[in-house]
């Protein structure tokens, strides 16, 4: 975790203090079962309770220190409460193996970054609906392999973007609910030394549902598939970061990200404005995804359990959801504060002599009579003058000078194919299947 992109709620879901407090919670509520079942007697329970109801402080270092005798940390936080609880803690942990914390633990820690995640995602989505309505109709051309190539509105191309950081809430939504399993099954995860009933009930205390098969540890594909899904998340961060990073190249310069007073955009030319944060996002993005691989690499493990994962999860559990979640609010921050120029869009759109019209005017030509080979022939002879042009000569002109298509269609109606409302006529239908009704 890097601090320069962590934010604090974020943050505190993996602090060492949150993590020996949800063990904490894990192994009181086991106790609280098992002195209901009557394996442990009621005042173990209690005694753990009684002692946290003081709301002690988490002696991180006085914890470390045990471990570096004992090289196992759930013992050592063990050894720790014991010290503070005294002989009652003797009956912690009864018929419970070390994955039976830790993987608990973990799930609940994803399940609280998911709902951070889920209100970032929240939060972007606002801010994108906000911008796109505000640019429902604003014209704006539609590029292919960074050609020109018909036009579009602004309003579309967020729409595009809301409907795809839409799914990617229902993934996470799904996402979150495979992650949020409770595994307190013993050794090999045959509960042969603790009721399955405890499981159930610290399941039920910390908002989980039981793991059905746990071997020794949850399975580790419901892991690959909640990072795989934040890889995905940062896929569609990056793909509109990326846009806005093309917008705003000076050749283009339709829109670009917010500069604000007193901001320098280069240590050496005074009249930079850079895309920085857009920049960041696309390595923020690299870095969510560089997770998935080794969520991925950590199914496969040996028989009931072995810890190759653990180590991995140390590293992309923090680091993954603390950089979705900082990439996310940044992003919401861009979308928020976007410069949009619709002047800058309109002259780019004129850009190429109306160039984008020329499917219109193809099929006007085939509804005419021509057959489409020629109808192809006809429109791209005099397309290709106008590319060749620079944009300096015009499409219409030309087609209403060729007297070969002329013959298929007056000069009218050539005008009329250059309107550019044609193009927007099924905005309000797109907008009504992303959005919804009005």
């Amino acid at each position: 975790m890097v601090p320069r992109y962590a934010r604090p709620d974020m943050t505190a879901i993996w602090s060492a203090e949150n993590r020996f407090r949800i063990w904490f919670e894990i192994e009181a509520h086991a106790t609280d079962a098992l002195a209901e079942l009557g394996v442990v007697p009621p005042s173990a329970a209690k005694a753990l309770w009684d002692w946290w109801a003081t709301n002690p402080v988490i002696d991180v270092p006085a914890i470390d220190a045990i471990e570096a005798v004992t090289k196992h940390d759930v013992i050592a936080f063990l050894t720790w409460v014991a010290e503070n609880v005294g002989d009652e803690a003797r009956f912690m942990h009864q018929g419970m193996t070390s994955s039976d914390v830790l993987d608990t633990c973990l799930a609940v820690q994803l399940s609280e970054a998911a709902d951070l995640l889920l209100a970032d995602l929240d939060a972007l989505l606002a801010a994108i609906k906000r911008r796109a309505f505000e640019h429902k109709l604003t014209p704006t051309i539609g590029r292919s392999h960074g050609i020109h190539a018909e036009p579009v509105t602004f309003g579309l191309k967020l729409a595009q973007a809301y409907a795809e950081f839409d799914r990617c809430k229902t993934r996470l939504i799904a996402a979150r609910a495979d992650i949020a399993t409770c595994a307190i099954s013993g050794a090999v995860g045959t509960f042969a030394n603790i009721d399955p009933r405890v499981e159930a009930h610290v399941a039920a205390k910390l908002g989980l549902s039981v793991e059905p098969v746990s071997t020794q540890v949850i399975p580790r594909d419901r892991h690959a598939m909640f990072f795989a899904t934040l890889g995905v998340i940062a896929g569609s961060i990056e793909r509109l970061a990326t846009e806005v990073r093309h917008l705003q190249r000076t050749e283009v310069l339709e829109a670009e990200e917010y500069f604000s007073p007193g901001q320098k955009g280069s240590s050496a030319m005074p009249h930079k404005r850079n895309p920085i944060l857009t920049e960041n996002l696309t390595g923020l993005a690299r870095m969510v995804r560089s997770a998935v691989v080794p969520a991925l690499e950590n199914v496969a493990l040996w028989h009931e359990r072995d810890i190759s994962h653990s180590s991995v999860e140390r590293f992309v559990g923090p680091d993954a959801t603390i950089t979705l979640d900082f990439a996310l609010g940044r992003l919401t921050g861009v979308i928020d504060k976007l410069l949009v120029y619709p002047d800058r869009m309109q002259k780019n759109l004129d850009r190429m002599g109306g160039l984008v019209h020329s499917q219109r005017v193809l099929l006007a030509l085939t509804q005419a009579g021509a057959s489409r080979e020629d109808s192809y022939a006809l429109v791209q002879r005099n397309a290709m003058r106008v590319w060749e042009s620079d944009g300096q000569l015009s499409l219409l002109d030309l087609l209403k000078a060729d007297a070969d298509v002329t013959e298929k269609l007056p000069a009218d109606r050539l005008t009329e194919l250059f309107d550019l409302g044609y193009h927007m006529k099924h905005v309000d239908t797109i907008f009504a299947r992303v959005f919804g009704a009005a």
